[in-house]
């Protein structure tokens, strides 16, 4: 390994003794890997892979039990202080003072790190334009959007220029606009400071933008190299097949998913893009053509994604199938024609003179896939926060499972499941104690009770871990456990806030391979996501921006409205992009010929 590299990793070992539940977790097992100067590198793998330990040893906040960690040339368990005063780390969590404004935060970092007060003004008007965060600095941080507090949070990180950047999925929970520009800022650091950058990601468009990618499983190294190196892996192996007019893209994925010779599939653009094993592409894949019914798949170039599920499918081998069996236990109900299920009529909020959601309206059907989609401060989760029960409207018409919300809504909750993007259950209960506690909220007892807590650990395969304390269960069982809650009392709607933030490519596969058994069976599911790929699996999606409505439709129209042609198409990345930067380049047109 090169010497010269910002940061070297050899057989680094990390173990971790939880004594609530008796165990020891090996959290990395001989790692080795390499940060060269100058460049961007990409740590990518599930949830508990070990991406935060690798971060937090290479940060000199903890020290490897075995193995060694040099840092700028300097041994991390050694004079770990030393390090830390010539990099930045920029946590999950980073900690902002929501009651400090953009100004007294960057202050208040600059003070931390002893920013000499010369050097300051110069850096700050640099971040300031590079964040565009120049105009909002006398504004208070916890009223930014998401993407906005995440720009300043990196911003705050680099009041002073470090050698070294670690960042830990600074992108989760942010929008694909804000996403872009804050990749655009670290591109621009490492092009015109050579910084050097090592970052965790679960988005896998954001590791192929980077000049080395570690693909980390179980603690240990998968594979590592090139973008181009861990995509080529899959080379001859994908393919591209588009659906009958009649099926949903998402109903053929979940035929390819649940066949064992599958390796990865998901909607992409109105087709559905594949991975098969190499032993089914060498026997001429005979099995395939029933699969596809009367649809031809062709060839395509795999992507990085592609060569990371091939990596880990591996090592997981996990019978998608019988993840599908959530809607065998979950009661189902008869879908009538067209039965509306939430309707939706000039629904407004205000907080104070502010307009947080104006003049919207839709409706969604009994089984649809309704998603809600907008950049970070759009007003879809107000929106959102009405359509469940948890906030009331200032003024419309909002209906829910036939009961009027501005009238009715502890009724309606009844009918209401609620999956929040943040794990809201009580992590010092047992998952048993979780589900009695929220049964008796939604009115189960006894027999009933019991049944329904079995049926839903088994659907999410949680029989093993009833006695196990809900806040030490790894992030993967912890959303299990949301659902299994959310699903408990057999909801007529399933409203789910975000619930693949910061997974990895295979949990959103598993999890919308539920989804889609639960919508089949009756189940009406709304959602929000911030992964577009997701907007593929629902029936129809909104995308909202500064309060109002710009698209509604099925994700063919949403693509259509955005500009695709027969002879240009899009993912649903681009048509959400495209579409939101249209119409605030037509506002801000139209403020300027107002003014």
């Amino acid at each position: 390994m090169n010497t010269q590299a910002a940061l070297v990793a050899q057989g680094v070992g990390k173990r971790f003794v939880i004594k609530k539940a008796g165990r020891t977790v090996v959290a990395l097992d001989d790692v080795s890997i390499e940060v060269k100067t100058a460049a961007l590198t990409a740590l990518v793998g599930p949830d508990g892979a070990g991406k935060t330990t690798l971060l937090r040893l290479a940060a000199g906040l903890m020290v490897a039990d075995t193995g060694t960690m040099t840092v700028l040339g300097i041994d991390a368990a050694i004079d770990p202080q030393a390090i830390q005063n010539r990099i930045s780390y920029m946590p999950q969590r980073f900690g902002l003072y929501d009651d400090l404004s953009v100004q007294e935060n960057l202050d208040l970092y600059a003070d931390l790190h002893a920013v000499p007060h010369d050097v300051r003004g110069k850096r700050y008007k640099r971040l300031m334009e590079m964040t565009d965060l120049g105009r909002f600095t006398s504004r208070p941080a916890g009223k930014l959007s998401g993407g906005m507090k995440q720009k300043l949070g990196l911003a705050c990180t680099l009041v002073r220029s470090p050698e070294l950047l670690l960042l830990d999925e600074p992108t989760v929970g942010v929008d694909p606009l804000s996403r872009r520009e804050l990749w655009e800022i670290l591109e621009q650091l490492v092009r015109e400071e050579n910084l050097s950058v090592l970052v965790s990601t679960s988005y896998m468009d954001e590791a192929a933008r980077c000049a080395h990618v570690a693909i980390l499983h179980d603690g240990k190294v998968l594979a590592q190299g090139t973008p181009e190196s861990i995509r080529n892996t899959a080379e001859g192996l994908c393919f591209a097949v588009t659906p009958p007019a009649d099926e949903a893209p998402r109903h053929l994925q979940a035929r390819l998913l649940d066949d064992d010779k599958t390796v990865d599939a998901v909607p992409r653009g109105g087709k559905v893009h594949f991975v098969r094993t190499r032993a089914a592409v060498e026997q001429d894949d005979p099995d395939v053509a029933n699969l596809l019914g009367t649809s031809q798949a062709e060839p395509v170039p795999p992507t990085l994604e592609d060569g990371f599920m091939l990596a880990l499918r591996s090592k997981v081998q996990r019978d998608l199938s019988s993840v599908a069996s959530v809607a065998m236990s979950t009661p189902t109900r008869a879908l009538k024609a067209d039965e509306t299920v939430i309707e939706v009529r000039d629904l407004v909020r205000t907080f104070g003179d502010f307009t947080a959601v104006d003049r919207t309206s839709f409706s969604v059907s009994r089984g649809e896939i309704f998603g809600l989609l907008g950049p970070n401060g759009a007003g879809k989760t107000t929106t959102f926060r009405m359509l469940c029960g948890l906030l009331p409207a200032s003024s419309g018409t909002l209906r829910v499972a036939g009961h009027d919300l501005r009238k009715a809504r502890a009724h309606a909750r009844q009918q209401i499941g609620y999956v929040s993007q943040k794990f809201a259950l009580y992590g010092n209960l047992t998952v048993d104690e979780n589900l009695k506690f929220f049964g008796g909220a939604y009115g189960l007892s006894g027999t009933h009770l019991r049944e329904r807590m079995a049926a839903v650990k088994s659907q999410f395969e949680l029989d093993d871990s009833g006695h196990a304390q809900a806040g030490l269960l790894p992030g993967g069982f912890k959303q299990r456990l949301a659902m299994a809650t959310g699903l408990l009392h057999a909801p007529d709607i399933l409203f789910l806030d975000e619930p693949t933030s910061g997974a990895d490519p295979l949990a959103r596969r598993e999890f919308w391979r539920r989804i889609t058994a639960l919508a089949e069976a009756g189940t009406t599911i709304v959602i929000t996501t911030h992964f577009m790929e997701e907007a593929e699996y629902c029936d129809r999606v909104v995308i909202q921006d500064a309060g109002k409505v710009l698209a509604l439709g099925t994700p063919a129209e949403i693509r259509r409205q955005a500009g695709e042609t027969d002879a240009q198409t899009f993912d649903m990345e681009q048509a959400f992009i495209g579409i939101v930067e249209q119409n605030r380049k037509a506002s801000r047109g139209g403020s300027r010929e107002a003014a």
